[in-house]
């Protein structure tokens, strides 16, 4: 029953952050996004493609992704409570966020990593960080993200963002982090 909840709150969540009117992001080029074309057009600085406004071209495109994708990766990590795999409310925007790059850009792919904190056994945290990361692949999913575009693994405690036996240092390793492929 706790787990129904659960998940009703996290897709009524992840579907009002998704109708959300979205922020614009103004390019390095200088062009501010909103401008107009030599035709007088209004242009949003990308195309429909996720390329540059120039044409569309390989190299605008990956342009385009490569600067999407770095203004994720200041937010690429999810944290998570003690002992359990909900994804808090201060972090469905960040997933939302990802899943817009993934479904914009259907040929990027993430690993999800999903970690623990150092209390319990072994096998229950490599159990725990792989629910987490299930987690958020599902909540991705439920955004559109399609299948192959995610992996998973977990590496339970083994590999601490931070040393230490507090709760400070415990909550820094509750946590998936989506490492993107190059």
């Amino acid at each position: 029953m706790k787990w129904t909840h659960a998940i009703a709150v996290a897709v009524l969540a992840i579907g009002l952050a998704a109708c959300q009117k979205p922020k614009q992001v103004q390019p390095e080029s200088g062009q501010p996004a909103g401008s107009t074309d030599s035709s007088g057009a209004q242009t949003s600085g990308l195309d429909t493609e996720g390329g540059a406004g120039s044409g569309g071209e390989g190299a605008a495109m990956g342009t385009a992704q490569e600067q999407a994708l770095a203004a994720l990766k200041t937010r690429s990590v999810i944290y998570f409570e003690y002992d359990s795999s909900e994804i808090r409310a201060e972090y469905v925007q960040v997933v939302a966020a990802h899943a817009a790059y993934l479904t914009k850009f259907p040929t990027a792919k993430v690993r999800l990593e999903g970690h623990t904190d150092e209390r319990g056994s072994r096998e229950y945290n490599i159990g725990l960080g792989e629910r987490r990361a299930q987690t958020v692949r599902r909540a991705l999913q439920l955004q559109g993200v399609a299948d192959p575009q995610v992996t998973t693994v977990s590496y339970g405690e083994e590999r601490p963002a931070v040393e230490g036996s507090d709760e400070a240092v415990y909550a820094q390793n509750r946590r998936v982090e989506l490492a993107y492929a190059p």
